[in-house]
């Protein structure tokens, strides 16, 4: 039994190095060399835009962008992906207890194809970012894959606009990556909002997916939100309201794919405050940051939740531009195991970043955060979310910048633990010289700047973060301003590693694994 367990195990490192995709993780889950070990780009990424808006006066771009690597060619494209209808018919799939076809519709439900199939962005080249637009308000939602050249660090920002009613403001999105789940704090079933959470199919399987929301109280009942069928290559949106009879305003939602995988993400639109897309936040873990607070926010909202078993006591603090402060009367936040809790942060005047840790230095309890930040006043409020986010590793990007409006905040949350970045704007998607900058961010601040511009820009371009050799953690977030009459309509972006390299064993021969 020893040796056949030795001869699975030397067939699976040789396997995995064959295909380039293996990485040794370290126990807080990031990877780590092992030794011989080498550290490879990626070979192939898949993204997932979901539909951007059906408002009629409503505007999106996708901007598609690799870093520049090796010199190999590759491809990188998006196209649309399918619909799900009500079936007059009655004729469904296998999810939800669906019986007959086999598109993977629900029973009552069936798949309708994408009506055009159209590249859209596709890139030729790293280093230059393309853009696509489109104001149809039945734009659909994309899925895409890149390899290649173009694989490692290929990032597609979906940004829209949306000139008035609901959700009117600038909603931005770094299109997701396929996963089984995901955690979004943040999230609401209140009277003044309407969130939709959108599932996407890459695959040529259907995927069968569960959605949990808790809130202040725990779990919220009903069981509406399990089995949902989302067929290949298709996205489901889901009302979140409909999930539960218990309206929330600060609630968490938890997306779990039993069967396959999606992309999530979460379009919310409020009332008063516009609209934007609240992303997931990091994987549950003891501490989190959360980068970008900008200067002039009239609201911060935090949302936590303790996912396990156990209990969460956080310390709370603010990276400033000066160094770490704690919010007054806010020096400790206890959180239930299994329920949210939501606190206002006073705002600064300065921008700043969020860093919860244990307020007990041996505490491991694991927990989930966003803010809801809210800019303007009155009528004339724009909101827009920073979930926590991962540190930048190797490199991070952001691909929708403009020549106004861009602002870059990098956090070093370790006090003492200085951080060294350095920032290139990469040519622009109609031209201009790509450019770099360095900063160093002294450890327990925020630094916020405008990026650098390329020379001569035109168009739109991109950003890229590459922390210095031995440099202490960081973490960034872009925020857009494009404002919008009196409204300062706006979107931020946490800027997480693109983990475009992956760590891959050096494997060598085992005769073993030819004998019995």
């Amino acid at each position: 039994m020893k040796r056949t367990m030795m001869t699975l195990t030397a067939a699976a490192v040789a396997l995995a190095a064959a295909t380039g995709v293996a990485a040794v993780a370290a126990p807080g889950g990031a990877p780590e060399s092992a030794p011989g070990a080498a550290r490879k780009p990626v070979e192939r990424s898949a993204l997932l835009c979901p539909t951007p808006t059906s408002s009629e006066v409503g505007e999106t771009t996708y901007t598609a962008f690799s870093p520049k690597g090796a010199a190999d060619k590759g491809t990188a494209a998006l196209h649309a992906a399918g619909t799900v209808q009500e079936d007059t018919g009655g004729k469904g799939g296998k999810g939800k207890g669906g019986k007959g076809d086999d598109s993977g519709a629900a029973a009552g439900q069936r798949a309708v194809p994408p009506r055009d199939s159209k590249p859209v962005a596709p890139l030729k080249a790293a280093g230059t970012p393309v853009t696509a637009t489109t104001n149809r308000s039945d734009a659909p939602a994309l899925t895409g894959e890149a390899d290649g050249a173009l694989a490692p660090g290929w990032t597609v920002q979906q940004t829209t606009s949306v000139a008035a009613g609901a959700g009117r403001g600038l909603l931005g999105l770094s299109c997701v990556a396929p996963d089984t789940t995901f955690w979004f704090p943040g999230v609401s079933t209140g009277k003044d909002r309407q969130d939709y959470v959108h599932l996407t199919n890459p695959d040529a399987t259907q995927a069968v997916v569960d959605l949990e929301l808790r809130g202040k109280d725990g779990a919220l009942s009903g069981d509406a939100g399990e089995n949902i069928a989302v067929p290949p290559h298709t996205t489901v949106p889901v009302l979140l309201s409909t999930l539960t009879t218990s309206p929330q305003p600060d609630a968490a939602l938890h997306v779990t794919a039993r069967e396959g995988r999606v992309g999530a993400s979460v379009q919310a639109t409020d009332t008063h405050q516009g609209g934007d897309w609240l992303p997931a936040a990091a994987d549950p873990a003891p501490g989190a940051v959360l980068p970008g607070i900008p200067a002039d926010a009239t609201s911060v909202r935090l949302v936590v939740l303790a996912p396990g078993d156990t209990d969460a006591d956080l310390k709370v603090q603010l990276a400033t531009p000066t160094g770490l402060i704690t919010p007054a009367g806010l020096e400790s936040l206890h959180v239930k195991s299994g329920m949210t809790t939501a606190v206002d942060l006073k705002p600064q005047g300065e921008a700043g970043s969020l860093v919860l840790s244990p307020a007990d230095d041996g505490s491991r309890t694991p927990i989930v955060a966003a803010l809801q930040v809210v800019r303007g006043k009155g009528a004339n409020k724009e909101m827009a979310f920073i979930p926590a986010t991962r540190p930048v590793e190797q490199r991070a990007t952001a691909a929708d910048n403009r020549a106004k409006g861009a602002t870059l905040s990098l956090v070093a949350p370790e006090k003492g633990k200085d951080a060294k970045v350095t920032v290139v704007a990469s040519a622009g998607s109609e031209g201009g010289t790509p450019v770099s900058k360095t900063y160093t961010v002294k450890g327990g601040t925020t630094l916020a700047v405008t990026p650098p511009l390329p020379q001569g820009l035109k168009g739109s371009y991109a950003l890229t973060v590459e922390p210095a050799a031995g440099s202490g953690p960081v973490h960034a977030a872009r925020t857009l301003a494009q404002p919008q009459g009196g409204v300062p309509a706006f979107t931020v972006q946490t800027l997480p590693d693109d983990r475009g390299t992956v760590v891959v064993p050096t494997a060598g021969q085992d005769l073993s694994l030819l004998t019995d």
